[in-house]
């Protein structure tokens, strides 16, 4: 068993202060994939943030507070890579890739489109410049296993309100063509969705009014696997018990 845990923490130090590394430490992950860590390495001093057990990887934003992502890992990757080449994806710590044998894991945080239109224009940006990447990392010899808070719903059951969010971001009909071009024309695969297609699943809630109360959420927190990991996941959970975050981390058991 190969044990992936993703999540958007929202900013790091407000989970640790919410207990999130507490369970984490619990739950015998292979690797875990943090997005959004709004931290500079250096201001992470508590112990806390390199779990026992795990080698441990910051990728941060040059901006302070902002995007950032985190990667641990049981066993030493061979290889880290935290450059795609072009911004604003470099500038702003959006990815970070740990190669191991045979397989890599990413931990990638797709920028929003929600705050205003400019938003949304670096957003469709990313998602022109990125297919390609993809497809690059397909012809590579080994899989890929990328989390990543793609801050895209694909299907109507990944959203509890897809009916009225249909021109907003985040569920707009070229967002979500983009994911269905990832799947049907490289062949990427939802590995979340392989093994589930139970309604009212979902890994994002606004903080505004009674959304995580009432499960009004999205399912934002992916993890795409290379054509050759299809059909692997065995199990899969998403953590409420506790709120750590605007999203809820995302466990996914995969038979390698």
């Amino acid at each position: 068993m190969f044990r992936v845990i993703t999540c958007n923490t929202n900013g790091i130090r407000a989970a640790q202060r919410k207990g999130f590394f507490e369970w984490l430490v619990k739950q015998n992950a292979d690797v875990v994939c943090i997005q959004e860590t709004k931290a500079q390495e250096h201001q992470l001093v508590d112990d806390a943030f390199r779990p026992d057990g795990y080698h441990c990887y910051y990728n941060d934003a040059e901006r302070k507070g902002y995007s950032g992502t985190a990667l641990y890992a049981k066993q030493k990757p061979s290889a880290i890579e935290v450059k795609v080449g072009w911004e604003p994806v470099d500038s702003e710590g959006r990815y970070l890739r740990a190669d191991f044998d045979g397989i890599s894991v990413i931990s990638l945080y797709v920028p929003s489109g929600s705050s205003n239109d400019d938003a949304q224009a670096r957003k469709d940006v990313f998602m022109e410049r990125f297919t390609p990447h993809m497809a690059e990392l397909l012809k590579e010899k080994r899989e890929f296993i990328i989390c990543a808070d793609w801050n895209t719903c694909h299907q109507n059951i990944d959203l509890k309100n897809w009916r009225s969010n249909q021109k907003n971001s985040g569920f707009m009909p070229h967002e979500r063509e983009w994911l269905t071009k990832l799947y049907e024309e490289q062949g990427w695969v939802d590995v979340f969705r392989q093994m589930t297609t139970e309604p009212d699943l979902y890994t994002w809630w606004s903080n505004r009014g009674q959304a995580w109360a009432n499960n009004t959420g999205w399912r934002l927190d992916y993890m795409l696997v290379s054509p050759g990991l299809s059909g692997t996941g065995t199990n899969f959970a998403i953590y409420r018990d506790e709120r750590f975050s605007d999203h809820a981390p995302v466990t996914i058991d995969f038979n390698l």
